[in-house]
Parts: C-alpha cells; sequence; structure tokens
C-alpha cells in the first residue's frame, strides 16, 4: 500500500514589463509506503497471560489482534471476555487452523503467541509455519528435546521464532546480575516463593540455576551432600541448590543469595502481577519478526 504526499507552495514575482505582481503555483507529491499492522494471534486467549495479552496488543502501535484461540468461552467477542469497554468483534475459536487461514490470505505480517502446553507447542509452530507467521512460545515446563526439534524445523524452514522462558525483563535483569555476581562467589542459593505448589522449582529458578551451571564453576563446595531434603533441591551437577516456599497471598519472588567471607551479595526480583510480562511480550513480537531461526531466550534480543 502507497500514500500520496502533497505539498502546494505559493511564490510571487515581479513581471518587468507591467510591474504587475504574479503568482506562481508548485505541486511536488511523493510516494511513501504505508507499513501494516502486525497480525497477532493469541493462543491460549482466555488464559489469565493471554487476557493481559489481549488488551496489552490491542493498546500497542503497529500490532493489532487478528485472532483468539482457546477451548474455553468458544464463539464470545474476546474483547468482552477480557473486560474491555468495547467488543474487538473477533470471536474465541478453538481452531488454530482456521484463524490462520483467514489471516494468510491478507497477505500481512503475521505473529502467534502461545501459552498452551509443552505438549501441543510443536504442532502449532509447525501450523503456524506453514502460513508463514512466526510464533513467540511463552509456555513454562516446555522441554528441552521439544525445543531442539523446534530450532531443526525451524532451520529448515528458515523462519524465525522466540521460545522465552521469561518474557519478564526485571527476571532477564536479575538472571544478569546473577551471572555476573557468580564470577567472584563461590557460594550462592537460590529462595523462591510462590502462592502456590504448582511448578516448583520455577521456570525462572531453573533457568538461573542452568546460567549458573553451564559457566562451568561448582559451588558450594563445602556442602554439596544431596540426601537431606530440607537443604533444597540441588539442581545439576554443581551444586546450585533451589529452595521453594509456598505460601497464599505471597508474590512470586525469587532471591539468589551469594556470600563470600564477610559479606553476603542478595539479587531480587518480585513479581506481583501479569502486567509485568507485557513489555516483554510486545518486544518479543516486533523482534521475532526479523528472524529467520529459533532463538530461545528474550535475552539475546534485548
Amino acid at each position: 500500500m502507497v500514500a500520496f504526499s502533497c505539498q502546494f507552495q505559493l511564490t510571487n514575482y515581479l513581471h518587468s514589463q507591467n510591474s504587475k505582481t504574479r503568482s506562481k503555483y508548485f505541486i511536488s507529491c511523493s510516494a511513501q509506503p504505508i507499513k501494516s499492522n502486525i497480525k497477532v494471534v493469541i493462543n491460549g486467549a482466555t488464559k489469565e497471560i493471554g487476557r493481559a495479552a489481549i488488551v496489552a496488543v490491542t493498546k500497542a502501535r503497529g500490532m493489532e489482534v487478528a485472532g483468539a484461540v482457546d477451548s474455553n468461552y468458544v464463539g464470545e467477542d474476546i474483547g468482552k471476555v477480557c473486560g474491555m469497554e468495547e467488543p474487538l468483534e473477533i470471536p474465541i475459536l478453538n481452531d488454530l487452523t482456521m484463524v490462520l487461514g483467514s489471516i494468510s490470505q491478507s497477505k500481512a505480517t503475521g505473529v502467534v503467541v502461545d501459552f498452551t502446553d509443552p505438549s501441543t507447542v510443536y504442532d502449532n509452530v509447525k501450523q503456524a509455519t506453514a502460513f508463514g507467521m512466526k510464533s513467540v512460545v511463552y509456555v513454562p515446563r516446555i522441554k528441552l528435546d521439544t525445543v531442539a526439534a523446534l530450532s531443526a524445523f525451524c532451520e529448515k524452514a528458515t523462519m524465525g521464532v522466540l521460545v522465552a522462558p521469561t518474557l519478564s525483563i526485571g527476571s532477564i535483569l536479575l538472571q544478569q546480575a546473577a551471572i555476573s555476581a557468580s564470577f567472584h562467589y563461590n557460594n550462592v542459593e537460590i529462595v523462591e516463593s510462590n502462592a502456590n505448589a504448582n511448578d516448583l522449582p520455577s521456570a525462572d529458578a531453573i533457568q538461573i540455576a542452568n546460567n549458573l551451571s553451564n559457566l562451568g564453576k561448582t559451588y558450594n563446595k563445602e556442602d554439596l551432600s544431596t540426601d537431606v531434603l530440607a537443604r533444597g533441591q540441588v539442581l545439576g551437577e554443581d551444586g546450585v541448590r533451589v529452595h521453594s516456599l509456598v505460601l497464599p497471598g505471597l508474590p512470586s519472588s525469587t532471591t539468589v543469595y551469594f556470600s563470600a567471607p564477610g559479606e553476603i551479595y542478595t539479587v531480587k526480583h518480585d513479581i506481583t502481577d501479569v502486567q509485568c510480562l507485557m513489555p516483554g511480550l510486545l518486544l518479543a513480537i516486533r523482534r521475532v519478526v526479523l528472524l529467520k531461526n529459533l532463538v530461545y531466550g528474550l535475552e539475546k534480543l534485548l
């Protein structure tokens, strides 16, 4: 699509023979391409994070909600389900292929945001790829085998996919701070809290532990035992322990403690609302359209 912009310029000049002022008009026109919005499909749209994503994408510049997929509230307007003041006139469907087909006909840039389940991610990404659409995957507990299979598939298809263990910018900053600190401390433990006992240790705690383990160090050499359950779960083989505290009303919190003789260094991050994931999600949507392969971790696109 092309937009034409024209400028009119009025110039006065003096005619030498009759000394009358005459006007001369100039018209200049230029053609500039109009960038169309990114069409975003939310798969898992009625989950808490899915509803927040619908609202965030609706308000964001350069993108728009083009489809909502879920097995709940099928046929209802996603805007109403999300509590928006006006309906979006987008019905919730339980068929991802049907939604992708309607978008592909418009030949617009499309992104599927997947909030579903580890068992369905691979098939969902394949469907999106078949219709020429990129994918942002935020599915806790996705297996590394699935990520490896997706990476191989995306490389053959030359299609961009972002698999994000976290969408929280604060969590990413915490991980980066923990990696920096690990070069200076040999003792480290992770303490997390949550309001419920689902998915513990959390994906964030596992990611931090994996990042520290990949540095080739062994931590807590004076306390490597794994047979005392009260000491927390050791992730990996490098002595990084995770303690998970579960109490109703607690915010989702991750704290990394480092210690050395005479000092303790603490890095902490709290999540009080799913809204904190939306800036990372919008960034992921904008960046994934430029990818031609799979990227694991939003931090690689910051």
